[in-house]
């Protein structure tokens, strides 16, 4: 029988998968960049023995705290059995491998917990910046800070309401992956005002009300996507597809897990107004 894991049992496990993603954190920190591999997968992304390390940590760490519930990671898709119709974690252990190759500090480790299609709790880790921001949809989101193992408090977050007349949306850009139908949706905004962030962190963003509205209308995979989705959606925002219609995980198994697009939302009414 499969397993169904709802907004209370997934409060149960949140302690338990932040230590899991910041321990997968620190084995990327211990990788020295400047002498690591990195190889290239079929799509042209590249792939690290950092991402592998993270990868491993999270499928030793999941197997032991909830081993009867499929995962779905981005190293590890030949395992996948799709469609997942019940609750599954998504995973992507580097997102933002190019930023981690480059030296920057904008990397994240991404973890959710997706139920009947829909992610309901989020973590989304920036090893090297200290912070994670995570969230169970219809609890709320918070930013934890950490310094190593050693693990902070939570501080509740929410995203911001829409920009008043005459005041200007910030809108979350990516460092790597521009594209011109999202460069014209930012320029539709009044007076937008850009703000180039690396990863998954622009989800942090939205989610802790420092960004508006993070548009991407080019295709990434649903692991990129589902915990910052969570996140958002916890604190208050909503992440919709290119139409402002809702997304769905966990279902694309015959088109390699793609979202074509997607829009995250800080003001959850601003998609009414697109």
């Amino acid at each position: 029988m499969k397993r169904i894991i709802d907004a209370e049992a997934a409060a149960g496990l949140m302690e338990s998968l932040t230590v899991l993603v910041v321990q997968a954190g620190e084995a990327i920190l211990a990788v020295n960049r400047a002498a690591m591999r990195v190889d290239g997968k079929q799509d042209g992304s590249p792939v690290t023995e950092a991402d592998l390390a993270a990868d491993r940590i999270i499928a030793d760490g999941l197997a032991e705290l909830a081993g009867d519930v499929p995962t779905l990671s981005e190293e590890r898709t030949q395992l996948a059995s799709p469609p997942f119709r019940d609750s599954f974690f998504l995973i992507d252990p580097l997102d933002g491998t190019k930023e981690f190759v480059a030296g920057r500090d904008e990397f994240t480790v991404n973890l959710a917990l997706v139920t009947r299609g829909v992610p309901l709790l989020g973590i989304v880790s920036a090893p090297a910046l200290g912070q994670l921001w995570r969230g169970i949809v219809g609890r709320g989101a918070e930013r934890v800070t950490f310094d190593g193992a050693v693990i902070g408090a939570a501080e509740p977050i929410h995203t911001r309401k829409l920009p008043g007349q005459g005041e200007p949306w910030v809108a979350a850009v990516s460092r790597s992956h521009g594209d011109k139908k999202s460069e014209a949706f930012i320029d539709a905004r009044p007076n937008a005002v850009r703000r180039t962030v690396g990863s998954a962190v622009k989800f942090g963003r939205i989610a802790e009300g420092t960004a508006d509205i993070y548009p991407r209308f080019g295709p990434t995979s649903e692991w990129d996507v589902g915990a910052g989705c969570a996140v958002v959606t916890a604190a208050g925002g909503r992440v919709t597809d290119g139409k402002g219609g809702e997304l769905r995980f966990g279902e694309r198994g015959d088109t390699g897990f793609i979202i074509p697009e997607f829009i995250a939302w800080g003001d959850a009414q601003a998609v009414r107004l697109y």
